[in-house]
């Protein structure tokens, strides 16, 4: 079976060529939703490919590198988190998007940790997972096209954004390709408060979507960075605001482990009204 994608209009000039699709791997046992995802998929102007389990998955990406694969955690057999494990050792960053039917924040962190790009839990709307699928592509396209840039560097990280590099004092930084882009929108602009429905916005692309999503990956980063992810003092939580990364002295965020969950810290409650940014600080410069 080879990616397929809904015919488009004939081409006008010789001399102007279609691009070719994107190609999608969708890996879902449910037919139903694996049919629902690819028919949206399809006419969104993807190139498609559906896979039923793990091994399927696999075979199917070792035939064809897929530019990105919704995968679903599920999986009988071979689960999701093995499957986007495998995928990524073979085939480098291939951009993925978990697709699963428990909202445990365990399960997130667990299906980031393996570098999945996104997740979207069950039940979802599929116009939201193409918009999804289309910011990650969006995402990767700009990490690879963009055009040669100095090092940024910052409390002893430094981010090669052309190599996609990160170090801390000299010490290799394993980080998806979401971490990374959150990682260098903090470098770039120290000591600045960002909100998660900006970070969302700024590093995500996406209007709107589940704000945990940012929480998730400020922890995994956190315990990537930090020399003690219970005390962070560069990812710094700031009350009643968002998240700053911090190169100076402490001037008030929280070192508290549970800080991102705390009663009365809006930045981080789910249903709290999103703060007001501090004048300046509303927008990267």
């Amino acid at each position: 079976m080879e990616y397929e994608s809904e015919p488009g209009p004939a081409p006008t000039s010789a001399t102007t060529p279609t691009p070719a699709p994107h190609r999608v791997l969708v890996v879902d046992d449910d037919p139903t939703v694996a049919e629902v995802v690819t028919g949206y998929l399809r006419r969104a102007g993807f190139a498609v490919r559906q896979a039923a389990d793990g091994p399927g998955a696999l075979a199917a990406a070792g035939e064809e590198r897929p530019d990105l694969v919704v995968l679903d955690l599920m999986l009988p057999g071979m689960d999701g988190l093995e499957v986007c494990a495998r995928l990524r050792a073979a085939h480098g960053p291939v951009p993925v998007i978990m697709l699963t039917a428990r909202g445990d924040e365990e399960d997130r962190i667990l299906g980031l940790e393996v570098g999945a790009d996104d997740y979207v839990t069950k039940p979802f709307s599929p116009r939201e997972l193409v918009l999804r699928v289309e910011s990650v592509l969006r995402r990767a396209a700009a990490a690879v096209g963009r055009a040669p840039g100095p090092l940024l560097r910052a409390a002893g990280i430094t981010l090669d954004p052309d190599a996609r590099r990160a170090t801390r004092e000299g010490r290799e930084l394993a980080l998806t390709l979401r971490e990374f882009d959150l990682l260098a929108h903090f470098v770039a602009h120290p000591d600045r408060v960002f909100a998660r429905e900006q970070l969302l916005q700024d590093v995500w692309g996406w209007d709107f979507g589940d704000l945990s999503t940012v929480t998730v990956h400020v922890r995994r980063l956190r315990a990537k960075i930090e020399t003690d992810p219970a005390k962070p003092a560069m990812i710094q939580t700031v009350w009643g605001a968002g998240y700053r990364f911090g190169v100076g002295a402490d001037t008030g965020a929280s070192t508290d482990t549970d800080a991102d969950t705390a009663p009365g810290v809006v930045a981080d409650a789910a249903t709290g009204p999103p703060p007001t940014p501090r004048p300046g600080a509303g927008s990267p410069a």
